[in-house]
């Protein structure tokens, strides 16, 4: 019954439910009914098998979504179809709903306020089979949602377009395949590799329509994406999409393009200027399939005016540093400029628009961007050995503790050690800041072994192993800074550690620490098990450790592999050797990926 303020739910078991890439099954034991769910790129079919053909009704829970609704509407078309929107505060959502038998009645209450819900009520049957719905989904209009629909699904059944979405996934997961390992590794890494395509989401139609930045409705040659978690997924989710998907990774910086031709600035997200990093490293790892002058341009944009990319560039710019105010008793919650992360971020985003600049022949941008990637020396207080927060003056801030973390004062949701060893561009000039690889091993292994305060609570700041925070992305590279002191099996024992302890935890075994935040800690997973990590995006370079499993086999997007073999009874790294030649070093080049061949790593 459609009463007010009634809330429409319905128990269910997990032994009644089943899901896998591009399906999902439940059955709704409060009202007997059996859900199955699946879908193509821009809709979903839907298939309920009721208990019995009278009095059957969809609800249209159009008030409800991940963001708040400020408007909806929902229409009925013809005898057996629905139209209408979702207005999610700045875009609108547009659906056209096919159905597979007649509509008796569509029953609105409150139609676009918070409360309000619609009731499709269908007529009695004398069918036994299931209800379908096809569902187009389109961010321009009704029009092109029911072209989606039609297109896209058309005249297939629900199981052609469920073996559709199934082989889908199967061609893209099994583009790495592993021998070795426990069920468990395995699963985790592919359950893992999985997550790590779910964002950014596809927002153009199969006609190449999108609203873009400035809400007008325009036509691509490309498919349109929402910008991606940069903060996070720049890390290494953004590498591992292009080196499985380099024509979606292409589309994903064409979409950012896009945005960088309607307001002058590539987009950041949250915090960093971090498609800097993405945009160079995908060109330097051969993704070419967008305008990259065009987003060059924008980047230096980015750089060099102050504007919604980089908050406080000026004074970064003048001064080499961003500060924060004076508090004389800060708190997790106090404000300001977050002034050590966004230096410390500037700079190594700076290195990585310089090598774009290289490898685009700009040699006098090259060389401004080189010298302020060298900011982070700024912010490294000698007398505590930390990075650390700034007055306006250029005075360290006074009430310095290193283990408690901020939101927003100096930190970016990290404290002091979380935020004191990165400068992926320049682990060698960090090495010497703390004068010695001895000292700076010393305090790396602080880093690791000085116990959290339990009193430190800050959301996303979870997942402690001392002081490193895996629950939150911004220390990742750190577990990998060993390699620099030639000191690798450390390296090894704290990512075996991480891959064993915080991921495939909870009752089901299938809970990682923290925030997957866009598939990034799902990617820190896929690469740390396969012996490989993007230490810095930017270059087309991985640093290596060794794999979980006893072989990988990289299939690549121009039918090359690149295998990788783990050779000896432990997990201490002796040797890496490239195709039957020793490497020097502990990074090898992404021409592997590129030429095919063999990396094998030699453990004791």
């Amino acid at each position: 019954n459609a009463v007010k303020g009634k809330r429409y739910v319905s128990t269910f078991s997990h032994q009644q439910e089943s899901a896998a890439p591009g399906y999902y099954q439940v059955r709704l034991l409060d009202y007997g009914i059996d859900v199955k769910l699946t879908s193509t790129l821009r809709c979903g079919y839907h298939q309920y098998q009721f208990g019995n053909n009278q009095n059957r009704q969809i609800l249209f829970d159009l008030a409800k979504a991940n963001n708040r609704v400020v408007d909806w509407q929902i229409q009925q078309v013809g005898e057996n179809a629905v139209l209408g929107y979702q207005d999610i505060r700045d875009e609108k959502v547009y659906f056209y709903a096919i159905l597979n038998t007649d509509i008796e009645k569509l029953e609105k209450v409150d139609e676009g306020k918070r409360e309000g819900r619609a009731f499709v009520h269908l007529k009695n049957s004398n069918s036994s089979g299931p209800v379908e719905m096809k569902l187009g989904l389109s961010y321009v209009s009704v029009e092109n949602a029911k072209q989606n629909v039609e297109q896209e699904i058309g005249a297939k059944t629900f199981d052609q377009v469920r073996k559709a979405a199934d082989e889908t996934w199967e061609a893209l997961l099994s583009k790495i395949e592993v021998t070795g390992g426990t069920q468990k590794q395995k699963q985790m890494f592919y359950s893992s590799l999985y997550r790590a395509f779910l964002w950014p989401a596809l927002r153009s139609d199969i006609n190449g329509q999108f609203t873009d930045e400035k809400k007008n409705v325009v036509k691509g040659d490309f498919n349109y994406y929402t910008v991606p978690s940069l903060w996070d997924d720049y890390r290494n989710k953004l590498i591992l999409l292009g080196i499985v998907s380099p024509e979606v990774t292409a589309d994903v910086i064409q979409s950012l393009k896009d945005r960088g031709d309607k307001t002058g600035f590539i987009p950041t997200f949250f915090h960093g200027d971090h498609a800097a990093p993405f945009i160079a490293g995908s060109y330097a790892r051969g993704i070419t399939g967008f305008d990259v002058k065009s987003a060059y341009k924008h980047l230096l944009n980015n750089a060099f005016k102050e504007g919604p990319s980089r908050p406080h560039l000026n004074e970064y710019i003048a001064k080499g540093f961003i500060s924060d105010p004076h508090v004389e008793k800060p708190h997790v919650e106090t404000k300001g400029k977050a002034g050590v992360s966004k230096t410390l971020e500037y700079a190594y985003d700076d290195y990585a628009l310089a090598q774009l600049a290289k490898q685009l022949g700009d040699t006098a941008n090259y060389r401004i961007l080189m010298a302020r990637s060298n900011n982070y020396k700024n912010v490294f207080d000698p007398s505590t050995r930390f990075m650390r927060g700034r007055l306006e003056n250029g005075d360290w801030i006074q009430n310095f503790n290193p283990q408690y973390p901020y939101y927003e004062y100096m930190y970016r949701e990290a404290n002091a050690w979380q935020m004191s060893f990165f400068v992926p561009h320049n682990m060698k000039g960090l090495i010497q800041l703390y004068g010695s690889e001895k000292a700076f091993e010393a305090k790396l292994d602080s880093l690791f072994t000085v116990p959290w305060n339990p009193n430190y609570i800050a959301r996303n700041v979870e997942t402690m192993i001392g002081q490193y925070c895996h629950g939150n992305q911004p220390d990742h590279e750190a577990p990998f800074s060993y390699h620099f002191i030639n000191k690798p099996e450390k390296s090894q024992k704290v990512i075996d550690f991480i891959l064993d302890s915080l991921y495939g935890m909870g009752k089901e075994g299938l809970d990682l620490a923290g925030m997957d935040d866009a598939g990034e800690m799902s990617s820190w997973y896929v690469f740390g098990a396969l012996g490989l990590y993007p230490f810095s995006p930017a270059d087309a370079e991985y640093i290596v450790t060794v794999p979980i499993f006893d072989q990988v086999k990289w299939h690549t997007q121009n039918g090359k592999q690149l295998i990788i073999k783990k050779n000896g009874p432990g997990r201490a790294m002796q040797q890496i050797r490239v195709n039957n030649k020793v490497n020097e070093g502990y990074f090898i080049s992404h021409d592997l990926f590129k030429n095919g061949g063999q990396v094998e790593v030699i453990t004791k």
